[in-house]
């Protein structure tokens, strides 16, 4: 088995290694990243210029793109050998919830339902990198178990993992996902020409974060999986807008 690992946070992230390292003596192993911190690039994809693949010294391959060009790229021709599964992290932040709207992390993993395998999205619950070693151990031994999962195609699962040492986790959980607030304004910022400018805040807390979410899980010490879909039609609105249409007709 091959598999193609990226990620949002850049080539030279620290997760991207720790998930290197975690994967590389289990299979064959190909990274294909951003130059640089993609976060919140989600699915796009760069249209507007060519892309330039560079092999780095560690044989990493970056890519002057989104991490979705970089998957796009590796299993649309970039590669010798297609890849027989994605696996996006280990992010430094949180994916939970709204956030898998805008993650380069999860988009890059959704890049990858056009596999047979499952496709992983990986993310430790903070900015430091503390408590990488516990992220990248749950990464190996989810990894090692997909060949006994009977998924759906096209699935993702989306993993999050809490930011404890590995003895301080308490297990793991499957989750739906939980809702965010709405977020704060952006930031107003004037440069020193008076040209104003502005910084989008962080995301808003939990609005929906009870028992089954995955915001409860991390918070309880779990960590979460959740299975994605790239399916977003909602079905339950088909009989309410088949009256409202009934009104439309000429």
């Amino acid at each position: 088995m091959r598999i193609l690992i990226s990620n949002d946070d850049g080539v030279t992230a620290p997760g991207l290694a720790a998930l290197y390292a975690a994967l590389a003596d289990y299979t064959e192993c190909v990274v294909i990243a951003p130059d640089q911190d993609k976060s919140g690039a989600s699915s796009s994809l760069t249209l507007d210029r060519p892309l330039h693949p560079h092999t780095l010294a560690n044989g990493f391959i970056s890519v002057n793109g989104t991490p979705t060009d970089c998957v796009h790229l590796g299993l649309n021709g970039l590669l010798e050998r297609e890849a027989d599964m994605v696996v996006s992290g280990i992010n430094l932040g949180a994916n939970l919830g709204d956030d898998v709207l805008y993650s380069g992390t999860v988009a890059a993993a959704l890049e990858g339902r056009f596999l047979a395998r499952p496709s992983f999205a990986f993310s430790l619950v903070s900015r430091q990198v503390d408590n990488l070693p516990t992220a990248a151990y749950f990464a190996r031994k989810l990894v090692e178990a997909h060949a006994d999962l009977e998924l759906p195609p096209r699935t993702v699962l989306n993993v999050n993992i809490p930011n404890l040492p590995l003895e301080h986790i308490r297990g793991i959980q499957l989750t739906r996902l939980g809702h965010r607030a709405r977020a704060a304004a952006p930031v107003k910022v004037v440069d020193p020409r008076g040209r104003s400018g502005y910084w989008i805040a962080a995301a808003g807390d939990a609005e929906d974060g009870g028992p089954g979410t995955d915001f409860h899980a991390v918070m309880q010490g779990y960590v979460s999986i959740t299975p994605l879909q790239l399916d977003r039609t909602f079905n339950d609105a088909f009989r309410s807008l088949d009256g409202w249409l009934e009104g439309l007709h000429p």
